[in-house]
C-alpha cells in the first residue's frame, strides 16, 4: 500500500507541475481556472471516489457521486461533457453515480451575459443590439460547452442563438491532459482498470464539438439524409450569423422528449413517438452510418407540427456525431439481426468480429442492457423486469475489470454508439416503451435493408442483384406479418390459429 501511496505521490506532483503551464498560459484571472485549483480539485475528487472498491456502502457511492458532480460543475467545459458521459454509462457505474451525474445534461453552470457579450462581439464583430431586436438574457438552455438564447432579428424572426462559454476552448486541451494524468495514475495504481478509451475520445471528440461551423454542417447533412422522415424537424442554420463559437439556427419549441405530462397535455401520442425515435435511430445506425450521438432529452424536442397538428420530434444540438465504417455497419447490422431472432451462433460470431473476443457474452449483454438468461431466451421475447435491471447493475460491479477491458479493446465507433443506445434507453424506459416489440421490427427492417444494399453494391451480376431484391423484399414481407401476428396475439384470438401461421411462416433469420 505504501508502494501504491508513493505512485500517486509521483503522480500528483507531475500534474501539479504542468499546473505551472497552465497558469502562465491562462489569460483569464478567475480563481476557478487556475490550474492548481482545477488540479487540486480533481486530484482530491478521484482520491476520494471508490469506484474500484465495490462493494461499499450506497452511501458512499451517493457521497463520492455527488463530490464528482461538483468537480464537473467547478472545473466546467471538458470536466461537464466526461461527465455527461459518465452518467449515460449505465453498464459500467453503479446508479448513484449515473443518476446523479445525468443532472449535468440540463444544470451545467452560466456564462455571465458580459461574457456573452464578448464572445458575440468578438465573432460577429457588433453589439448585440445591433444585431438582434430583442435578446433574452436568460438563456433557453445551458450546457457543458454553450449555452442557448431566445432572440428576434431586425427582420422579425425568431431565433436560437448558441453562445460558446468564452473560457472553454483554452482550457480544453489542458483539461484533457489533466486527465490523462489521472487516468495513468489509476492504471499505476490499479492496473485492472483501463479508463484510456474515456481520454481517447475526448481528444477526438472535442475539438469537432466546439467548432460550430462543423455542427450546422451536421445538422444539414442529417435533414437531408432523412428528409423522408416528415415527423423530423432539424432547425435550420442562419450561416450569416454563426462562427466557430456562435450558431444561429431556427427557433423551435417544444417539450422534451421524456416528458410525459408535456405529451398528455398536448395529446401527442407517446407510443408514436418512441416508434419514431426508434425508426430515426435505426436508420442512422444501420442504413446510414451517420449517428447523432447525444440523444439526451435536453436534445430531444417534441411539438406538434402548427400547420399540420402531426406530432413531430425536434432533433437539436448536432457537434457530436459518428461516422461508421463499411465494415463496422454491417458487421454491426448481422450482429442484431442475430439478437433479434436468437441466432446464439451468430451472436458471437459477431461480437468476436467487433472485438469482444472470449468476452461476447458481455458484450451482448453491454449492447442489448438485458441479462445472458434473456439474451438466450430472446430479446424480443419478455419485457425487462425491475428484478432483471437490479441483476444487470449488479454484474456489472461484480464484472467491472472486464467491461473495462472490453471497452478497451472493441472498435473506437463502438464507444459512442454504446452511449447512444444508452440514452436512448433511458427515453424509453421514462415514456414506458422500452424493449417493445415494434422497436426490435424496425430495427430488423433497417438491418434487412442495409444489408441488401451492401451485397447489391458488391456484385455486378444483374441476376444476383434481382435475386437480392427478391430476397430483400421477401424479408420485409415476413417482418410485416410477424408484426401483424403481434397484433392478432394482442386481440387475444386463438392460440391455435397463431401456432399455424407461425409454423407455417417462421421468423426469419
Amino acid at each position: 500500500m505504501a508502494r501504491k501511496a508513493l505512485k500517486l505521490a509521483s503522480w500528483t506532483s507531475m500534474a501539479l507541475a504542468a499546473s505551472g503551464i497552465y497558469f502562465y498560459s491562462n489569460k483569464y484571472l478567475d480563481p476557478n481556472d487556475f490550474g492548481a485549483v482545477r488540479v487540486g480539485r480533481a486530484v482530491a475528487t478521484s482520491a476520494l471516489t471508490p469506484l474500484w472498491s465495490w462493494p461499499v456502502f450506497l452511501q458512499v457511492h451517493l457521497r463520492s457521486a455527488r463530490r464528482l458532480c461538483e468537480l464537473c460543475c467547478a472545473n466546467r467545459g471538458t470536466f461537464i461533457k466526461v461527465g455527461q458521459h459518465l452518467g449515460a454509462l449505465d453498464y459500467l457505474l453503479p446508479e448513484e453515480y449515473t443518476s446523479t451525474l445525468k443532472v449535468l445534461h440540463s444544470q451545467a453552470p452560466q456564462s455571465s451575459m458580459q461574457e456573452i457579450r464578448q464572445v458575440i462581439r468578438e465573432d460577429l464583430g457588433k453589439e448585440i443590439h445591433d444585431l438582434f431586436q430583442s435578446f433574452d438574457d436568460t438563456p433557453l438552455g445551458t450546457a457543458s460547452l454553450a449555452q442557448v438564447h431566445k432572440a428576434v432579428l431586425h427582420d422579425g424572426r425568431t431565433v436560437a442563438v448558441k453562445v460558446q462559454h468564452p473560457k472553454v476552448r483554452a482550457q480544453s486541451s489542458k483539461d484533457i491532459l489533466l486527465m490523462e494524468v489521472l487516468v495513468l495514475a489509476v492504471k499505476q495504481l490499479f492496473p485492472e482498470f483501463e479508463f484510456m478509451w474515456l481520454v481517447d475520445e475526448a481528444k477526438k471528440n472535442l475539438p469537432l464539438e466546439l467548432d460550430f461551423l462543423n455542427e450546422g454542417r451536421n445538422a444539414e447533412k442529417v435533414s437531408q439524409m432523412l428528409k423522408h422522415f416528415d415527423f423530423l424537424k432539424v432547425p435550420r442554420i442562419h450561416w450569416d450569423l454563426s462562427t466557430e463559437r456562435v450558431l444561429l439556427m431556427e427557433f423551435v419549441d417544444g417539450g422534451q422528449v421524456n416528458d410525459r405530462d408535456y405529451m398528455e397535455r398536448n395529446k401527442i401520442d407517446v407510443n408514436e413517438i418512441s416508434r419514431h425515435l426508434g425508426k430515426m435511430y435505426s436508420e442512422m445506425i444501420f442504413v446510414n452510418g451517420f449517428v447523432h450521438c447525444d440523444p439526451h432529452p435536453g436534445n430531444v424536442l417534441v411539438r406538434k407540427h402548427p400547420g399540420t397538428g402531426k406530432a413531430e420530434i425536434v432533433l437539436l444540438d448536432h457537434g457530436l456525431y459518428q461516422v461508421l465504417t463499411e465494415e463496422f455497419r454491417v458487421n454491426y447490422c448481422h450482429l442484431w439481426q442475430s439478437l433479434i431472432w436468437t441466432d446464439m451462433k451468430r451472436v458471437k460470431e459477431y461480437s468476436q468480429r467487433l472485438g469482444a473476443g472470449d468476452l461476447y457474452p458481455l458484450f451482448a449483454c453491454m449492447l442489448t442492457a438485458r441479462s445472458w438468461d434473456s439474451v438466450n431466451r430472446g430479446i424480443s421475447q419478455a419485457p425487462v423486469t425491475a428484478t432483471e435491471d437490479l441483476e444487470i447493475r449488479n454484474n456489472a460491479a461484480n464484472y467491472l475489470p472486464q467491461i473495462s477491458h472490453l471497452l478497451n479493446h472493441v472498435p473506437r465507433q463502438m464507444l459512442l454508439i454504446l452511449k447512444t443506445n444508452d440514452l436512448l434507453r433511458g427515453i424509453e424506459a421514462a415514456l414506458g416503451t422500452r424493449a417493445s416489440a415494434s422497436s426490435f421490427l424496425n430495427m430488423s427492417r433497417c438491418c434487412i435493408r442495409a444489408l441488401a444494399e451492401h451485397k447489391k453494391k458488391n456484385t455486378c451480376s444483374f441476376f444476383r442483384r434481382t435475386q437480392i431484391s427478391f430476397s430483400e423484399a421477401f424479408n420485409l414481407w415476413q417482418i410485416n406479418l410477424h408484426e401483424l401476428i403481434l397484433r392478432v396475439k394482442g386481440l387475444k384470438l386463438a392460440d391455435r390459429v397463431l401456432a399455424l401461421i407461425c409454423w407455417l411462416f417462421p421468423a426469419p433469420l
